[in-house]
């Protein structure tokens, strides 16, 4: 049996973030997750949302790691990993999904990424549907607290091109995604789930 990744950050927030997908993703529906890593997540939220059918995706070296978290559990509405690298256009599903999550990506990726994720989201939702965006951000310039910055200092020793976003500056990319902020919610250890709306 494949052994199964582990992150922690995935066991520290899977809860908070829980209780916050039962308050929104209320309706039976295809949900598409956004580099699901480890497959934590997927397991996890599929296994308290059975109405939901969770569709993973992640870049292929992830997916043996994703499939041994998927095997434990053999849950009909979880889905086997979509092959995704956001920055490949022509990867993209080629279906529309109801709603799109994704959790701690926005700061992993270039500022052209996060571009090409917006309009990727775009394509890929139903009229009215929720893209829920989890991670760390910044608000009118600032950090939100000063973990947040040495995390940002941080992650720029690892690549320049990561950085934690600026909300306005993701609002313009949602604007221009046909997508606005239906909510901000303040999450544990800093973080934030913002839920954007296609028009």
């Amino acid at each position: 049996m494949q052994e199964k990744p582990f992150s922690q950050a995935c066991e520290n927030n899977k809860k908070p973030i829980l209780q916050v997908l039962e308050t929104i993703l209320i309706k039976p529906q295809t949900v598409l997750e956004i580099g699901s890593g480890s497959g934590q997540h997927s397991v996890y939220f599929a296994e308290h949302l059975p109405h939901l059918q969770w569709h993973t995706s992640d870049q292929p070296q992830h997916h043996k790691g994703i499939l041994a978290w998927h095997e434990v559990v053999n849950l009909s509405n979880l889905k086997p990993p979509y092959e995704l690298t956001v920055s490949e256009e022509t990867q993209w599903p080629n279906r529309l999904f109801d709603s799109i999550f994704t959790a701690n990506t926005i700061h992993i990726m270039s500022w052209s990424e996060v571009k090409i994720l917006f309009k990727g989201v775009e394509k890929l939702l139903h009229p009215r549907g929720l893209f829920l965006q989890y991670g760390p951000i910044k608000i009118a310039g600032r950090f939100t607290s000063a973990s947040n910055e040495k995390f940002e200092q941080w992650l720029k020793s690892q690549g320049e091109h990561m950085g934690i976003r600026d909300l306005a500056d993701l609002e313009k990319l949602a604007k221009d995604s046909s997508m606005s902020l239906l909510k901000k919610i303040p999450m544990p250890a800093n973080n934030f789930i913002l839920v954007w709306q296609k028009s």
